[in-house]
């Protein structure tokens, strides 16, 4: 994605968003945004050190966002799963520790906190 088209979705998203998660597709549906957005491949903290494979992804969750210019936006997110090789565990990143651990704003706070309670 080029610099000024991710500052341009930066702007339209909770901020910090774009972070974490790639925009998949954009579908307008009379007069209704729908934003799909995968979890990026990114190792969750605590485990950056380990041997991870990605094994998809987890139920997609639809949050409703601001309207953007008398659009209604619904994000629908999909959160990315792993397994530690090693272990054969199977993990997803820990939103609580990237809430109390990364200094964010409260957009990006208030948002995570729609998605996982």
């Amino acid at each position: 994605m080029q610099e000024a088209e991710r500052k341009l979705l930066s702007l339209l998203m909770p901020e910090g968003l774009l972070v974490y998660f790639q925009i998949i597709e954009v579908d307008q549906v009379d007069n209704q945004l729908h934003i799909y957005l995968d979890e990026l491949n990114i190792a969750p903290t605590g485990y950056e050190n380990n041997r991870l494979e990605s094994k998809g992804f987890m139920p997609s969750t639809e949050i409703s966002d601001f309207p953007i210019r008398g659009q209604k936006v619904t994000l629908h997110i999909r959160r990315r799963r792993w397994t530690v090789l090693d272990t054969g565990q199977i993990i997803t990143r820990d939103w609580n520790l990237v809430r109390e651990g990364a200094r964010m704003t409260t957009e990006f706070g208030l948002f995570l906190k729609k998605i996982f309670g």
